[in-house]
């Protein structure tokens, strides 16, 4: 059995999506319900028993240097990168962490820390099962590993989202092809998951770890964003 001591928490990104609220506010330090988005995460992250973090920052940095004094054994790790390249670089620069560890986006919300269990067989995402159809990701799943992942969506699938646990050995692998990819290859456009599901899937084997619907949210957008909190409805940006 492995166990995750650590989180990588990526919170580099510009929103553009949610503007005009991320125009002075980063996408996971954005309100929504009264509690910052990356708070949610830090909690259901701590109730698991995970208290050393790193967060990736680069969009308006210097509005997470609080974080570490609200929350002993966080980090921050700067991303330069994050205006030129896509999220691989985020990851790249917190490669340091893999193994070990869960990684996770800053721009959602933890309803079901259970999720977030430190424990488990083998490296994997969580997964939510659609008949379909979605845009998101679909992992294609036999005898507990995953054989395929489409991209562009699908239906009848393990709809991939942004929690995954990484045992030691795969993270040292993934920080290999990580670096493989952004160093000697120089691909800066893809995001940091391709690396394992579609750059390199056959030196891994990952499984799936079941959610329910409820169990995570994932505010993308301002729709969605207004959608989930009424206040932003009439407000348009805090």
């Amino acid at each position: 059995m492995n166990r995750a001591t650590r989180a990588i928490i990526l919170a580099a990104g510009q929103g553009e999506r949610m503007r005009p609220v991320t125009e002075t506010v980063p996408k996971p330090l954005v309100p929504v319900l009264g509690q910052r988005m990356i708070d949610s995460i830090i909690a259901a992250l701590h109730e698991n028993g995970i208290y050393e973090i790193h967060v990736v920052v680069g969009y308006l940095k210097e509005q997470f240097a609080g974080l570490p004094a609200e929350y002993p054994g966080l980090t921050l790790v700067e991303n330069p990168d994050y205006r030129t390249a896509n999220n691989i670089s985020s990851l790249y620069w917190a490669r340091a962490f893999l193994g070990g560890c869960i990684i996770l986006d800053g721009d959602q919300l933890i309803r079901d820390p259970s999720i977030l269990r430190p424990e488990f067989a083998q490296s994997c995402y969580c997964c939510r099962w659609v008949d379909g159809p979605t845009r998101e990701w679909l992992l294609t799943v036999e005898d507990g590993t995953v054989t395929a992942c489409s991209t562009t969506g699908g239906e009848k699938g393990w709809e991939l989202h942004s929690v995954s646990l990484w045992s030691e050995a795969d993270g040292k692998r993934l920080r290999t092809l990580l670096e493989q990819e952004y160093e000697a290859c120089g691909n800066r456009d893809i995001y940091w998951d391709d690396v394992a599901l579609t750059c390199h899937p056959r030196d891994f084997s990952l499984g799936v770890r079941p959610m329910e619907p409820e169990a995570l949210l994932e505010i993308d957008s301002l729709e969605e964003l207004m959608a989930v909190d009424p206040a932003y409805r009439t407000e348009g940006s805090k």
